[in-house]
């Protein structure tokens, strides 16, 4: 089986960071044999938290050590030439628990970095990416995820939106400059917080398929006050069942 490698993006504030771990929940109780590896590319680390996992190093870390290993420009050379041990330092940090991995990018770049170094190291993701059956990566808020390119080539790419205007207009921006950016086999549009069915006819993605509505979750928020992980909601909550059907729709389950 090729691996599969999923991607979501939105704007800020619709459940991406949630979904996110319900995906990896559904994928964890469907395939308790195979590989599953959680990246957490937003800055803010919400996955870790949705997830109940402990954050102890980040990619962004790792590169910093390298950066400062370097010492300037003219000990570049120097610095790329210690990337030979990012792949090993990175599987280091990475966090093995319940069924599956897990690794926070960390922040994004600043003025400073090298891009040559930066460029690397989102290659070592990739190249670790394929040791796994199935990646989900958790990208920050709007279309930089994209833009910065953590990810170049994914299989299934899946838009989270509410059913505002905002939240669907930028989605439609961010599959403009996906189409541009970043190779992917299938898209689709999660529309979550999703009220009544009248709701439905006003909800426009610009032609993008949408694979699920969510309705509001009770269950959910209560996890999120308890801060709880969301591997532990129940079967028949609005957002595991919801996300189910994304899954299926897109054959990424069966």
């Amino acid at each position: 089986m090729d691996n599969v490698i999923i991607t979501l993006a939105g704007k800020g504030g619709v459940g991406k960071t949630s979904i996110s771990a319900a995906i990896v929940r559904e994928l964890v109780k469907s395939h308790p044999e195979a590989r599953i590896l959680a990246i957490d590319a937003d800055p803010a680390v919400g996955l870790a938290t949705a997830l109940g996992v402990e954050v102890k190093t980040t990619i962004d870390d790792i590169r910093k050590e390298i950066t400062a290993a370097g010492n300037g420009e003219r000990d570049k050379t120097l610095a790329k030439a210690l990337l030979g041990e990012a792949k090993y330092r990175i599987f280091d940090a990475m966090v093995e628990t319940r069924g599956f991995n897990f690794i926070a990018v960390g922040r994004p770049e600043t003025a400073g970095c090298y891009c040559g170094i930066n460029a690397y190291l989102k290659e070592v993701i990739s190249a670790m990416s394929e040791e796994f059956d199935y990646v989900v990566i958790d990208g920050e808020a709007g279309i930089e995820q994209v833009n910065r390119r953590v990810m170049e080539k994914v299989t299934h790419m899946i838009l989270v939106t509410d059913p505002s205007k905002k939240g669907t207009t930028v989605v439609q921006t961010i599959k403009k400059v996906a189409d541009e950016l970043v190779m992917y086999k299938e898209i689709g549009v999660i529309v979550n917080r999703h009220g009544d069915e009248s709701q439905k006819q006003y909800i426009n993605t610009g032609g993008i398929p949408i694979i699920s509505y969510i309705g509001d979750d009770r269950d959910l928020q209560i996890a999120d006050i308890k801060g709880d992980s969301v591997l532990d909601l129940k079967d028949d909550s609005n957002i595991v069942k919801g996300v189910r059907e994304a899954l299926k729709t897109m054959k990424i389950l069966d």
